[in-house]
């Protein structure tokens, strides 16, 4: 499903598993009791003097060094890596001060940046005994007694289209057309709840993760290899287990009737973005032939595709064309190019089909009123279109707003009239930030970024908690002909809450961990241009300096100091910068040439100097 990133609450003090839920362990006791605290642990480098250490701190959690008591620098030495548990704030006669927890490893070991990242932001590491323990016995092939209580779809044409180094494949499609001339679209879902029980130890722990985190070229997974790359991947010439959603849907896009079931597939081709595009292209013969037999399926799902954005267009569907960056590393994990990551219609046409199928699953529970986690997006608060407004204004663009009601559509006519321009990356950004941030709840409160009424995540059940949830909902549904029992009812209502929470809190979390991560190695690139010169744009005007964007979407700040000889006043209203004297203007959106000055993978922190001509 494109890009895959292009992210607890409430425990209770017991030593058992209660009513399926996740806090049986120590570890998850302990460990998720931080969720809750802000984090007050530290990654950094130590320094040792005579009768004391102190620690450089990683990124800008912590803007001073860290004293550290000689009892508590744990064997460090000079250049070593460490986490250190913050244990005093800074005072007026005195630093923060803190101990060293762990010394990670020397500062150019292989690997290193990696883990100070997942110590930073205490990402588990490798999976529990009593996890592996289940995982060992769990066949890596299906059990034949339980394809009479599924649909069979083996017959059906059934393709995965994924990334070229996606391993976790748990979406899948089948396209057709009914004698009426509408389409009949499948979507295939890996039944992970088959093998992921309530209860279970492989399911706490994918409670615990929430969500798999990608860091650049690796991933720490919410369920172990075995499943997300295993049984549970919905591997091309393999029998599979899935939730399936069959979508019948007329020539206007909308879904005219659908069915949900438990099915079996066997995928027929594992297909790549690229690949796809080049069959719509139709300009590679090496892969028409390679899929001779398939091409009109591919066909069918691009003019599906179009039918379903056209119709979400016309709803007010936003489609924020934000270009995603893609560090590559060369073998000993060091960032070597930046480039943005390339999407294509074939990205689009999955998209498309998830969205409709989560849609639909959406409204279908819905409708039966069942325990279920929804994916909300509320609409934006008019203090944050306000603050648009008087950027956008400067574009010759505005939101308009009727009697306080905020429609997605007023947002999509913008997007549609910047589309191709030069502002359009910016303006994309701008609306971003001003919309609120997606989350998980158990009631449905509606999608405004996507204009849906009904939306929740039914796709991704190998990496998303909340997908796996809803995944042994829908199956007890149907089971049991559409009902379910008060007590079950009751048990599932409070998970839904909870686990909404705390899913909620881990993509946070990841997506911090994540950016983190692309910002270090962005700085890493950077090192060695200091003093090269770059064109960009100013992307943000803060009142301590700009924020400017390069072409290759690496960002950084160009300090007062460094704008120019002049002082600046920061004009908060229209978020700009005025000369003093000279009442010169620095804006959203401007042109301007920069020269890098700093670039500090320790910090994650790129730092510029405006260049002025002569």
């Amino acid at each position: 499903m494109g890009k895959k990133k292009k992210t607890h609450y409430g425990m209770k003090k017991s030593n058992k598993a209660k009513n399926g839920k996740f806090y049986g362990k120590k570890r998850e006791l302990n460990k998720a009791k931080k969720d809750n605290e802000k984090r007050k642990v530290v990654v950094g480098t130590f320094e040792k003097s005579r009768n004391f250490g102190f620690v450089v701190p990683d990124g800008k959690k912590v803007s001073t060094d860290i004293f550290i008591p000689k009892k508590y620098t744990k064997g460090a030495k000079n250049g070593d890596k460490v986490l250190v548990k913050l244990t005093k704030e800074a005072s007026k006669n005195r630093k923060v001060e803190g101990e060293i927890i762990q010394v990670i490893g020397k500062q150019n070991a292989e690997n290193i940046d990696f883990l100070c990242i997942v110590k930073e932001f205490e990402l588990p590491e490798g999976f529990p005994k009593e996890v592996r323990n289940e995982v060992n016995n769990i066949k890596q092939k299906i059990d034949v007694k339980e394809i009479p209580y599924r649909m069979d779809f083996r017959d059906v044409p059934i393709y995965t289209i994924d990334g070229e180094d996606a391993k976790d494949l748990d979406d899948a499609i089948s396209i057709g057309k009914a004698f009426d001339g509408n389409y009949i679209l499948g979507v295939h879902i890996a039944d992970v709840s088959n093998y992921v029980t309530e209860g279970s130890s492989l399911d706490k722990e994918a409670i615990y993760r929430g969500t798999s985190v990608y860091l650049l070229d690796r991933v720490i997974p919410m369920l172990p290899f075995e499943l997300s790359n295993g049984i549970c991947s919905l591997n091309a010439g393999e029998d599979r287990f899935t939730l399936s959603i069959i979508m019948e849907i007329d020539e206007n896009g909308k879904v005219v009737s659908s069915k949900i079931t438990k099915g079996i597939i066997n995928v027929k081709e594992r297909m790549s973005y690229k690949d796809v595009q080049s069959i719509l292209d139709g300009k590679d013969e090496r892969v028409l032939q390679r899929y001779s037999e398939d091409i009109e399926k591919f066909k069918l799902m691009a003019e599906l595709a179009n039918i379903l954005k056209k119709r979400r267009k016309n709803n007010g569907y936003l489609s924020l064309d934000i270009p995603e960056t893609k560090v590559i590393l060369n073998e000993q994990g060091r960032a070597i190019d930046i480039k943005e990551y390339e999407s294509t219609f074939a990205n689009e046409i999955i998209e498309q089909f998830m969205l409709t199928a989560n849609e639909e699953i959406a409204k279908t529970f819905e409708e039966l009123q069942a325990p279920f986690i929804y994916r909300v997006h509320e609409t934006p608060d008019l203090e944050k279109i306000d603050e648009l407004n008087k950027i956008l204004f400067d574009f010759g663009y505005k939101i308009e707003v009727e009697n306080d009601n905020i429609k997605p559509i007023q947002f999509a006519k913008i997007l549609d009239d910047v589309k191709g321009k030069n502002e359009e990356a910016l303006v994309s950004k701008l609306i971003l930030r001003t919309l609120k941030l997606a989350k998980y709840e158990p009631e449905n409160k509606g999608h405004f970024g996507i204009a849906s009424k009904y939306y929740c995540h039914f796709t991704s059940p190998i990496r998303r908690y909340p997908d796996l949830f809803i995944h042994r909902v829908i199956s007890e549904y149907l089971l049991n002909d559409n009902k379910i029992g008060p007590k079950k009812r009751r048990r599932w209502s409070e998970q839904a809450k909870e686990y909404a929470e705390r899913s909620s809190a881990r993509e946070r979390l990841a997506q911090e961990a994540e950016r983190e991560a692309d910002n270090m190695k962005m700085a890493e690139y950077m090192e060695d241009k200091i003093g090269e010169e770059f064109d960009g744009i100013i992307s943000s005007v803060t009142e301590f300096g700009v924020f400017v964007e390069l072409e290759n979407t690496v960002e950084g700040l160009i300090r007062f100091d460094n704008l120019g000889k002049e002082y600046y006043d920061y004009d908060e209203k229209h978020k700009c910068l005025i000369g003093h004297n000279s009442k010169e203007i620095f804006k959203i959106g401007d042109k301007i040439r920069v020269k890098v000055i700093e670039a500090s993978k320790a910090l994650r922190r790129i730092s510029f100097e405006r260049v002025i001509d002569n």
